[in-house]
Parts: structure tokens; sequence; C-alpha cells
């Protein structure tokens, strides 16, 4: 087909051979394109998003990247992952969701990753990409490597606070990415007034700090020469890149809702610049390819792509086997106990936080730190006070008020090889970060394989008149979520030996450490490195009339309240680990008594301990000699006031409701 094209490709720097290797990159998404069209109205897959129109943008950025540098593709990138060579036969195994696609038939189209390929997969919420890219190019820069990282953003997906979080932290800790925004007018149907003010996206690029430039994201050779030009810049002085590129997305956002929102004759404008129709007419035009040439890639091409569909097409389907979802929720680990050797010391439990997180800092030199203020400062509780000096800034690290976008760092620090641990300053803030965890963190093991090493430290709770925003129990809305772990100690002891568990551990973890008990409680913390094993709950105190489940300060309420009743042989098991939970040690503890009391600082409505009834009352119903109770904080936000906030809490309500089940 031959089209009058408006691009102008100049071919300075480039040789004919590599030409027409460009072309048959080019080629090749657009083929497919066209296969997966057929298929799509035959029934065999069941979306697509499509690229047709910004081919060179997915396979001109990637061809300049080396095999070695990660790309962050999105929904119409298939020319990211052609260019960097899948394997035909697992992309349609993906498409079509076959046991051989990248996520084993649990996610879709280009939501997935290979490490084999150096990519990482989207998630539909599309901003936090950018987030990792920052965590994989910290670490190739720490490491003194001369590698860039790309990562994509559509102009609506650039609307995104991930966007704002990603660049402003890769400008402030100079990373070198490339932000490749590709910028087609329009956010589904969305037009970009609608989506942002601003005239174009480079004009973005002084707010940050940081180098912007605008390219023809149609012309291959532009886009090549420009991501050579700043990967070149990059190895001399590493640093950010905004790279605009303007194109246009000819089909709808995906098949099923069309282009009727476009406005008459915008697409025909476009045809003209059809990046590979125009890219073949030039090649022909210089005598570089003869359209025998052409029909020969394309017949060849086309060949590859059925014989690959067939390969898929002929899988069986996945036969769903319950064992294994629930086996790759985690990544593996085999935990192996280290006991603790020599002497002993009595410390804080803040103490105790602060020697495991030095030990694991040496144990681990891939470990890395991230939070806001915790450098030169320490932190708001001055637990990494003095590591600047004892592990430098590039391990210890001052973050902007960037919290989503730290967490991403912390999973693509994991996914570059190294481990990660964000400080959360108040457990409160994690909500600005919640996506990162629940979406990225929690389920991209489980999606394409990848481990997620990061370790979340959340200081929590009341009981120190911080008020609604400073000392909320939000642990349970992390216990819900499949793939996390959540791990709540309650002394000195398990606190650094769960905390250095955690950093064993290849899957993330969430570790609460009550405010509250930070200076208030001592005990004895050997000082050699030790582990106590995640998962597993500890009997703190033996008795026969009446069972209390808790954690953290519920343990310390619960001892107080045995010794106020000094009668009544109490069993207190300290759950220590919310997720996974020790089932068999609570289905003991109740069966144990036949009383349980379920006591947590969290409010009543939707906190754990209707996870624990629900538990005891399934396994230990025939044992039990009264029902089930709760204890927990009134169903309000956390108030400020000393005599309102004793009022909320679950303490106060403690002893009247054990009262009432040893009475029963």
């Amino acid at each position: 087909m031959s089209i009058n094209t408006n691009i102008s490709f100049q071919r300075e720097g480039f040789e004919n051979d590599e030409l027409i290797s460009i072309y048959k990159k080019l080629v090749l998404p657009r083929l497919i394109e066209e296969k997966m069209l057929i298929l799509l109205r035959q029934g065999k897959i069941s979306k697509w998003f499509s690229g047709w129109g910004q081919e060179a943008v997915s396979v001109g950025t990637s061809y300049a990247m080396s095999s070695e540098e990660y790309i962050l593709p999105m929904h119409r990138n298939l020319g990211v992952f052609t260019t960097r060579d899948i394997p035909l036969h697992r992309l349609f195994a993906q498409f079509q969701g076959k046991a051989s696609g990248y996520t084993k038939g649990r996610d879709r189209s280009f939501h997935f990753g290979t490490q084999d390929h150096k990519l990482v997969g989207m998630i539909s919420h599309l901003g936090p990409q950018l987030g990792i890219a920052d965590g994989i190019a910290l670490y190739n820069k720490i490491r003194g490597e001369q590698k860039a990282t790309l990562v994509y953003s559509g102009d609506g997906g650039a609307s995104e606070g991930d966007f704002h979080e990603a660049l402003n932290v890769a400008a402030v800790w100079d990373l070198p990415v490339i932000f490749a925004i590709e910028n087609n007018c329009w956010g589904l149907s969305t037009p970009s007034i609608e989506q942002f003010r601003c005239k174009q996206f480079i004009d973005k690029g002084i707010g940050y700090g940081m180098e912007a430039i605008q390219v023809d994201g149609n012309n291959i050779l532009e886009v090549i020469r420009t991501v050579r030009k700043i990967k070149a810049a990059m190895a001399v002085s590493p640093r950010p890149f905004l790279l605009e590129l303007m194109t246009f997305r000819m089909r709808g956002h995906e098949e099923a809702s069309g282009t009727k929102y476009y406005p008459e004759g915008l697409q025909a404008s476009w045809e003209s610049k059809d990046p590979v129709l125009g890219f073949e007419q030039y090649l022909l035009s210089e005598n570089i390819l003869s359209e025998q040439n052409v029909e020969t890639i394309k017949a060849e091409f086309k060949q590859q792509i059925q014989t690959a569909f067939d390969q898929a097409n002929n899988e069986p389907k996945i036969v769903p086997d319950f064992a294994q979802e629930l086996l790759d929720v985690y990544a593996p680990h085999t935990y192996k106990e280290i006991a603790p050797t020599g002497a002993q010391s009595e410390k804080r439990f803040i103490d105790a936080i602060q020697d495991g997180l030095a030990t694991a800092m040496e144990r681990h030199p891939e470990l890395v730190l991230m939070g806001q203020d915790i450098a030169e400062y320490g932190g708001a509780f001055k637990v990494t006070e003095g590591f600047v000096d004892r592990f430098g800034k590039d391990r210890v690290r001052n973050t902007p008020l960037c919290e989503s976008a730290i967490i991403g760092a912390g999973l693509g620090l994991s996914i570059a090889g190294a481990k990660a641990m964000v400080e959360m300053q108040f457990a409160d803030f994690v909500s600005v970060g919640f996506n990162q965890i629940i979406n990225n963190l929690a389920k991209i093991h489980w999606r394409w394989g990848q481990k997620a090493d990061v370790v979340v430290r959340m200081p929590t709770g009341a009981g120190t008149a911080a008020g609604p925003f400073h000392s909320q129990s939000n642990e349970a809305w992390f216990v819900h979520t499949p793939g996390l772990k959540v791990v709540y100690p309650s002394n000195p002891h398990d606190a650094k030996g769960l905390l250095l568990a955690a950093f064993e551990d290849p899957n993330p973890v969430i570790f609460f450490e009550h405010k509250f008990l930070y200076r208030s409680l001592k005990g004895q913390v050997p000082d050699s490195y030790y582990t106590v094993e995640i998962g597993k709950a500890a009997t703190v105190q033996s008795g026969s009339d009446l069972t209390i489940l808790t954690y953290g300060l519920g343990v310390h309420w619960a001892l107080e309240a045995a010794a106020q009743r000094p009668d009544v042989s109490i069993e207190i098991l300290d759950l220590r680990t919310l997720l996974p939970l020790d089932i068999p040690a609570i289905v003991a503890a109740a069966s144990k008594t036949g009383r349980v009391l379920v006591l947590h600082e969290d409010t009543m409505t939707g906190g754990i301990g209707g996870e624990l009834v629900a538990l005891v009352n399934e396994h230990c119903f025939e044992s039990l000699d009264a029902p089930v109770l709760r204890v927990a904080s009134l169903d309000t936000p956390v108030p400020f006031a000393a005599d309102l906030e004793q009022q909320f809490l679950a303490q106060s309500r403690l002893l009247s409701v054990l009262d009432q089940l040893l009475a029963y």
C-alpha cells in the first residue's frame, strides 16, 4: 500500500541493514494486531487494547534500549514485547488465558512481566508503574551501572498523582529514568483539554527541574535517535528525562469502546502519518526495500504468527488447581530458625527495632532504607538515628512526601535485585500509598512470579493523644489482602526477631510497631542476630478458665486484666502475625478453656476480631462453654482529648466483658 507520508525521515547514522531490521521490528506488531482483531471478532480472545498508529513509539524506544535495561510498558505497547523478542506462542497463550502464558491465566493482555526480557508488567491503575521505575533506576545508580530505565505513561494516565510523585522523586534523586509520555491526545473518550490545561507535557519539565524533549512519536528514526541521545547524556550525568511522544490512537481505547467520539476527519488526518506504512514507503522510495522484499517479510511474519497462535490455541484449557492457586500467593520461602547466641541486654521496644534494622543492614548489604526524615534527623521517632554515618546516604534515604512513589520504588528495588524498607512516618499515612501495597506488592508474585522483597514499617496505635490522623489501628486493611504478610510484635524480643525474619522473607511484610510501646516497654533482647518465625503465635500466659486472643498493646492490657483477676486462670495467646494466622495455635488455645475473648485496639466493625471469632466457632464449637466475645475500640475515629481517647480504647471495657464471659 502506498501513502503520501507527512513524516520526514532522516537516515543519518543508520545503515541499510539496520533500517531493514527496524522495519521488521515495526511491522511485526502491526501484523499481530491484524490477527488479534480477527481473533477478537471470532471470540478467541476477550479483549484487545490497540496500539495501531502508535507502533513507532513502542518499537523505537525499546529498540534504543539495551537488552539489560528494564522497560515498564503499558496497554498499547505490543511493540515493546515483540522488540524484546518475547516468544510469540507464549504471548498468544497469555492473551488466551492458557497455562503457558506469563500469568497462568490469572491476568490478561499485557498485565505481566518477565525477568528474562527485563519487562515489568502494568496493573490497570496505570500510574504505579512510574514509581517502580524509580526503584529500578535507584539500584542501578547505587551500583554505578550506566543503565537507563524506560517507563511509559499515556497523556490520560499522567493526570494521576503517581505521575507527579514519581517524577518528583526521580528529579530529587537524579535517577536515570526516561519517562515516556505517549501523547495520543485522548484518555479513552476524554480529549486532552478535559485532562489537563498545559499546552504540552514538556512544559512540565521545568517544574520538576527535569529536561524535557518532544518528538514526533510516529517517526521511528527520530524516536530511536532521541532515546539514544538521552541515554548518552545519562551515562555522563545520571538524571531523569521527560520524553513526550506525539502520536495518535487510530482505534478505540479498547475495541469495545469504538471511536465514535472522535471528531469527523480526525482519523483521516492522521492516516498520512501512519508510522508503519510511512516508514515502509520511505524505504521503498530509497530503494532500501523492494515491493517483493516487503511481501516476503510480511509473509514470513504471518506464517510465524499463525504457527505461534496454533501452538497456543492447541494447548488445553487450564484445569483449576486449588492448591496451586494458594501456593503461588507467596514467593517460596523456607524459614530457617536462627537462634540467638551470646549475651542479651535490656532494651526498650524502640531500641530493639533500631538494633534489628542495623543488624539487617549489616547482614544484607543490598538493603536500602527509605522514609521521610530518616537520614540525618533519624526519623520522627529516632529509630534510624546515626544510620547515615554507619551506612551512608545511598542506603539511608530521606524521601519527598511521596508515599506511593516510594513504596513503588521499594518494589522496583526488589525487581532489580535489592531489598527495601519503607518507613511510614505514621501508619495513618499509608493510605496515600495504599494502591501500591494492595495491588502491586501483594499481587505481583501470584500474577507473574516476581517477588516483592519489601518491608513497610508502620508506627501505629493510640494512647499518645495524637488524634485521628496519627493514632489509627489500620492493620485490618492489609489482613484482607492475599499476598501480604502482616506482623505485629508486642515486646522487644519479638520486635527484633520478627523484623529480622521479615528481611529474610522475600515477600512483602507490613510491620506494625506500637508507638505507645516504643519508650514505655523494656525487655531482655539478644545482642546477636536471631529470627522469630513469621506466622507463629506465642503463649504469653497459660490458663484453664478463659482464653484471650490478642496482639500488640492488647497483650499488655490482657496481662493487666489477668493481674486484676488473680483468682481466674487466664490463657493469653499473642498472635504476633495477623497474616497468615497461626490457626492451629488459635484452635488449641480456644479449645483448652472453652471460653474465648478476642481483644484488639482496632475498632470493632471490620476488625480482625470478627475473623478470629469465626475461626473459633468453625473449629472449636463443640469445645465452647460460652459465646466468643469481642472487646475492641469504639466505631469512631480516634479522638484527641485524653479522656475521650481513654473511653475510645478497648481497654476501658475489657474487665467488664471478661467478667461477663466468666459469668456465662
